[in-house]
């Protein structure tokens, strides 16, 4: 089935940490792989890091179920304590399934910091949704709210 559907959401989070600190979580290579797409149910493979505008992210893993996941990310807008945009693509058994614009905005509160990651997306032939990828982010962010306060 040859479909595209489209989808958009935005989500908020505040975190215990000084800004600074939620920032290095997505610019430092050890820190953003110690949230991004780690996990138990995961056997990891392809990680490349380049933070910087035009800079390319991959992360390639395969579910312990067998599927392989490859996500690549291109940095269209870097701002420093302030905004990332990405573009970003999604992968499942060599197949894409979808195409995103992703920002995140960082804002300080003084003792915490708050994050608001919103996404656009673009959802090929039935193979992704958007409910799915909105769900798939708020792990992630959950994921990073653990690795903040530990």
């Amino acid at each position: 089935m040859i479909t595209v559907a489209h989808a958009g959401f935005t989500l908020t989070r505040d975190y215990p940490v000084p800004i600074a600190e939620l920032w290095a979580a997505f610019a430092v290579e050890e820190r953003k792989r110690a949230w991004f797409g780690g996990g138990d149910e995961w056997t990891p493979g392809e990680w490349r890091f380049d933070f910087r505008v035009g800079g390319l992210d991959v992360d390639e893993a395969r579910f312990h179920d067998g599927v392989l996941s490859r996500y690549e990310a291109r940095y269209t807008d870097i701002v420093e304590l302030t905004r990332i945009v990405t573009s970003y693509d999604m992968w499942i058994d060599g197949r894409h399934i979808s195409t995103s614009v992703a920002s995140f905005e960082f804002e300080d509160l003084g003792d915490q910091a708050r994050l608001t990651h919103t996404e656009h997306g673009v959802h090929l032939d039935g193979l992704d949704d958007g409910a799915s990828r909105e769900h798939g982010s708020r792990l992630l962010l959950d994921a990073l709210g653990r690795t903040l306060s530990s």
